[in-house]
């Protein structure tokens, strides 16, 4: 389907040919359509978006910064294939700067502010489920964990945050699609509404716990990828 001359998002305003050719391929990789190690054909991509080259390889660089597609020396790009050790490692990382954020941040002076932007990921990952759009359901889950973070009020440490979640933004959407093709399509919400109701405890111990064992891993099968 080719990308319109004129693109609106959903606040009504103009969104580039970048940001709509990059949106498509993105969700392509996050859906399994497009698969890790998978080359990029430009003239295909090109042909079936209806854009010149010029926005398609600008978004294909915005993507190797998420860690999404990689650039290899006149090769082109392909799907950025990740091992089970390197998915199992960066899960860790996700998880050792949690456990800090968590122990510096609780317990939290006010319980019903303070947790405001975590109830709102929340919340925008109920309304993408409701909506069946995955997309949307992949970027508030990054955003739930990104919030987890933030509760510790340390810049540093939600930069050190970032590139880890868009990174892990493939294995993550993988655990939560497979989830909902074998469960209940609630279930990986539930899930997250568990590590809130930890965080609602002040209690650091317990919160911790639910940010480490919430079945991030549940659902990914990666000893049949090592």
């Amino acid at each position: 389907m080719a990308v319109p001359s004129r693109s609106i998002d959903e606040h009504g305003l103009p969104v580039s040919l970048v940001d709509v050719a990059g949106r498509r391929i993105r969700e392509s990789i996050l859906s399994g359509a497009l698969k890790p190690g998978d080359k990029i054909v430009e003239e295909q991509l090109c042909a079936s978006l209806g854009i010149s080259r010029a926005p398609l390889r600008e978004a294909l660089r915005l993507l190797g910064q998420q860690g999404l597609v990689e650039h290899l020396p006149r090769r082109g790009s392909r799907v950025t294939e990740w091992s089970p050790q390197d998915i199992l490692q960066l899960f860790e990382l996700r998880h050792i700067l949690e456990r800090h954020a968590i122990e510096s941040a609780l317990p939290l002076a006010d319980l019903t502010t303070d947790l405001d932007p975590v109830r709102a990921a929340l919340d925008d990952l109920r309304v993408a489920a409701r909506r069946d759009d995955d997309l949307e359901k992949d970027d508030a889950h990054r955003r739930f964990h990104a919030s987890v973070v933030g509760l510790a009020g340390n810049r540093q440490l939600d930069i050190a945050m970032e590139p880890i979640l868009l990174k892990l933004q493939l294995p993550m959407a993988i655990n939560l699609r497979n989830e909902a093709r074998v469960h209940d399509p609630a279930d990986g919400i539930r899930r997250h509404e568990y590590v809130l109701e930890a965080l609602e405890t002040n209690d650091p111990k317990i919160a911790v716990a639910a940010a480490k064992n919430h079945g991030q891993l549940d659902f990914l099968d990666l000893e049949s990828t090592s």
